[in-house]
This record gives structure tokens, C-alpha cells and sequence, in this order.
């Protein structure tokens, strides 16, 4: 434990002083071109814990409601230049000895906080959707390796889906990208499931085949968790509510506006205390049994070394 504390606070205490962004920073030099790539013109967000706001909460940073951040800013090779200016007790310290982006990310990212860091999934306004977000939520007896086990048969049945593939790759020319790509990520407590499209569509496509509820013909959300529920022999429903003794498959995070946790965002309970670091998943790691555990071990120093 003491080694795990001592890590934390290397790479969290940098600066002398708890600064999230020290964390960050080495993330994103670390991986830049993943991080480039995923986030793709999507709006950063944060989510900052503040011990004395309503007796501990957070507040939410994020493009709709401030002016827009977005990862090519994070990205810039001045980090070290606005580190050593975080150790000031106030911005109006040095607010003259920033340029604008700057002051945006110091906004963003508030010294001496515990912050997560999250982003618009499908931008945060328009009409246009070019991924579905499914939680993988486990509630009640059910644990992070039964949603593993979940997250394996899901990725089975989203990939032999014919339906959907010739659905996506209807009206397609042959020169462009058809199918899609599945992204697994592990939040720090449980699994999320992206299907990345291979264009942009109406946000109607989602109502129409991911949302669920009454309608006459099942979405692909609903047979999916059907035929999941009963391979594993869990049961699996579509929704958005948390239930107890049933793991959820949701989609409600689709639609542009909503946020979705950043790969290697810190992953903060409700007393900002860190629970655990969102990083992405490739098929070998979640068919390790063993992965569940490997992750609830992971640190801000591991990951930021990794």
C-alpha cells in the first residue's frame, strides 16, 4: 500500500502540489497519436472534485456550456513551460504570462483538484452520429468478470451480425470504408463498448436501431442482450436504469451532447478519491480471465509509463 501511495503521488505531486494535469501531460506525450486520433475534433470535458462544493461534489468543465478545448490543444509541446506556472496560488498571478489557449486549459484542468477527463462521444451539438456507445452495466451479485464474460459474447454477436453490416455498408462505394471497428475500453470499474461506424449518420439511425423499448421490430441492442443472456446464462437486458441481479447493455450515450470517459481519464468515486483508470482493451486482453484483476492493480504511475 505504501509503495502504491508513494507511486501515486510521483507522478500526481509532480510539481510539489496535487496537479492532475502533471498525470495527463505524460499520458499525452505518451500517447499522442492514439489519443489525436480517437478523440478526433471531439470536445474534451472535465469533471473537477471539490471537497467544499455542496459538502463534496464535482463540476463539470465541458464545449457546450464554455469555450470549446479540444485534444490538438492538450497536445502542444509547452507543457513544461505551463507546469512550472501552475505552482502559483492564483491564476490572476500569472494570467499575463499565458496566451489563451493556455488560461482554456488551466480553466479546464484546476490546479490542486482531483479531475477526471472526459469528451463529447458524438460532439456536442448536431445531427450526426459516427459511433454507439453500450455500457456494459453490472449491478446487484454480478461482477466485473461477468461482464467480461458479457463483453465477449456481445463482441461475437456484434461482429457475425449480417443485418448490421449490410445495413452499414448500404449505399457504400466500393472505394470507401465499409463495416466497422469495435473499441473496448475498461472505465476502471467495468467495461464500455464502442462501434465505430464507417461514416456519419443521423442521430435517427441510433433511435432506430440502438435505443430500446416497445416497438415492433427489436433494435440490435435488444436482440443482442437477448441472445447474450442466454449464452452466458446471465441475464442481460437492454435499458438505461440500473438493476439489480440483471447487467444492462446502454445505449443512452450515443447521441451527440452526451460525455463518455477519456481513455487513461483518472476514474474518481464520489469522495474524489481515484477507483480506478479508464484504458483501452484489445481482443487478447479481454479474453485473459486474469484481466480484471491486472486492471484493478493499474496506478497513474503505471499507466503513464506504460
Amino acid at each position: 500500500m505504501e509503495k502504491e501511495e508513494k507511486s501515486e503521488k510521483k507522478v500526481l505531486y509532480k510539481t510539489g502540489q496535487l496537479d492532475c494535469l502533471s498525470y495527463y501531460n505524460r499520458v499525452f506525450k505518451k500517447k499522442k497519436h492514439f489519443l489525436k486520433k480517437f478523440l478526433n475534433g471531439r470536445e474534451v470535458a472535465t469533471k473537477i472534485y471539490l471537497p467544499e462544493y455542496r459538502g463534496g461534489d464535482f463540476i463539470v468543465k465541458r464545449g457546450s456550456k464554455e469555450t470549446p478545448l479540444y485534444i490538438s490543444e492538450l497536445l502542444k509541446n509547452d507543457r513544461k513551460k505551463l507546469m512550472s506556472l501552475r505552482k502559483a496560488d492564483d491564476l490572476k498571478d500569472v494570467r499575463e504570462k499565458l496566451d489563451s489557449r493556455q488560461e482554456k486549459i488551466w480553466h479546464y484542468f484546476v490546479p490542486r483538484r482531483m479531475i477526471e477527463m472526459h469528451y463529447a462521444f458524438n460532439k456536442e451539438k448536431g445531427k450526426y452520429i459516427d459511433r454507439i456507445f453500450i455500457d456494459i452495466d453490472h449491478g446487484g451479485s454480478y461482477t466485473q468478470e461477468d461482464a467480461r464474460k458479457v463483453v465477449l459474447e456481445l463482441i461475437k454477436e456484434i461482429k457475425k451480425d449480417r443485418d448490421l453490416r449490410d445495413l452499414l455498408d448500404k449505399n457504400i462505394k466500393k472505394k470507401e470504408n465499409k463495416g466497422f471497428k469495435i473499441r473496448v475500453l475498461w472505465t476502471g470499474s467495468g467495461f464500455h463498448i464502442y462501434i465505430l461506424l464507417n461514416r456519419k449518420l443521423r442521430s435517427s439511425f441510433y433511435k432506430k436501431y440502438f435505443s430500446w423499448g416497445k416497438k415492433t421490430k427489436k433494435s440490435f441492442i435488444e436482440k443482442w442482450a437477448e441472445s447474450v443472456s442466454e449464452k452466458t446464462s446471465l441475464r442481460v437486458e437492454a435499458g438505461h436504469e440500473r438493476k439489480e441481479e440483471i447487467i444492462v447493455l446502454d445505449t443512452s450515450g450515443t447521441p451527440p451532447g452526451k460525455l463518455a470517459r477519456c481513455p487513461y481519464s483518472l476514474n474518481l468515486n464520489d469522495k474524489g478519491k481515484i477507483e480506478g483508470i479508464c484504458v483501452p482493451l484489445d481482443d487478447s486482453e479481454v479474453k485473459d480471465p486474469k484481466i480484471v484483476k491486472k486492471l484493478n492493480k493499474l496506478t497513474p504511475e503505471i499507466v503513464s509509463d506504460y
